[in-house]
C-alpha cells in the first residue's frame, strides 16, 4: 500500500507539472503575441486553453480521490492541499494567457498600438516569477520562493508606472482610447500573473515548512493591534 501510495503522490506532482507546462506555454506565446502583433499565435493560446481547463479537473479528481481513501498525515496532506491551491492558481493564469491573446486580437488591424517598454519589462518578470515558483515547487525550495514573492513589489512598481503613461496617452489623443482600454486590461492581467506566482511561492513555503505565510503584514498588524487593546 505504500508503495502504491507513493506512486499516486508522483503522478499527483507529475500531473501537476503538466498543467504548469501547459500554462507556461500558454502565458509566454501571449506575450509574444502581444510583442510581435502575432494574432495567428494569439489564436493558437486561445484554442489550448481548453486542455488547461481539463488538466485542472484532473488534478482536482487525483487531490480529492487521495484525500478520501488514502487519509494523508503530515507533509503528505500539506502536499496534496497545496496541489489543490496551485492548480486553481495555475488556471487562472491560464484563463489570464487566453484573456490577453483576445485584447491583442482586438488590438489589430487599423489601431495604432503605442510602444511602452516597460509592458515587455512587465510582462517578462511576471513570465519569470510563475517559472520559477514552480521550479520553488518542484524542488521543495523556500527560498526561491519567497524570492519570487519579493519581487512582487516590482511588478506592482512598473504596473503603476504604465497606468501613468497609458492615462497621459489617452488624454493626450482621445482618438487612442480605445487602444488605451485594451492595454489597461492586458497590463492588469499581467500583474494578476505576478500575484498568482506569489500564491504558488506562498504555499511552497507552507507545504516545505508548514508555515502560513498568506497576508502575513496584515495578519501581524491585526494580532498587534489585539495584543495592544488586551494590554490596556
Amino acid at each position: 500500500m505504500e508503495r502504491k501510495f507513493e506512486a499516486e503522490l508522483e503522478e499527483l506532482k507529475q500531473s501537476l507539472l503538466s498543467l504548469g507546462t501547459k500554462v507556461e506555454r500558454n502565458i509566454g506565446d501571449a506575450i509574444e503575441s502581444l510583442i510581435r502583433c502575432d494574432p495567428v499565435l494569439a489564436q493558437d493560446v486561445i484554442s489550448r486553453d481548453p486542455l488547461i481547463d481539463i488538466a485542472e479537473i484532473q488534478v482536482d479528481e487525483l487531490c480529492l480521490f487521495l484525500l478520501a481513501r488514502r487519509q494523508p498525515v503530515a507533509k503528505d496532506l500539506r502536499f496534496i492541499t497545496t496541489a489543490l491551491k496551485i492548480v486553481k492558481d495555475l488556471e487562472r493564469v491560464g484563463d489570464m494567457a487566453a484573456d490577453i491573446s483576445e485584447h491583442v486580437l482586438s488590438l489589430l488591424g487599423p489601431n495604432r498600438v503605442p510602444s511602452f517598454p516597460e509592458v515587455q519589462e512587465m510582462a517578462r518578470l511576471a513570465q519569470n516569477m510563475l517559472k520559477r515558483s514552480l521550479d520553488a515547487f518542484v524542488n521543495r525550495d523556500p527560498a526561491l520562493a519567497r524570492e519570487v514573492i519579493a519581487d512582487d513589489d516590482q511588478v506592482d512598481r512598473i504596473h503603476r508606472n504604465i497606468w501613468d503613461q497609458l492615462v497621459s496617452f489617452m488624454s493626450e489623443d482621445q482618438g487612442c482610447i480605445a487602444v488605451g482600454v485594451h492595454l489597461f486590461s492586458m497590463v492588469k492581467f499581467l500583474e494578476r500573473v505576478g500575484d498568482h506566482s506569489c500564491n504558488v511561492a506562498e504555499m511552497v513555503v507552507f507545504m516545505v515548512e508548514g508555515k502560513d505565510i498568506r497576508h502575513f503584514e496584515k495578519v501581524r498588524a491585526i494580532r498587534e493591534k489585539l495584543a495592544a487593546e488586551e494590554g490596556r
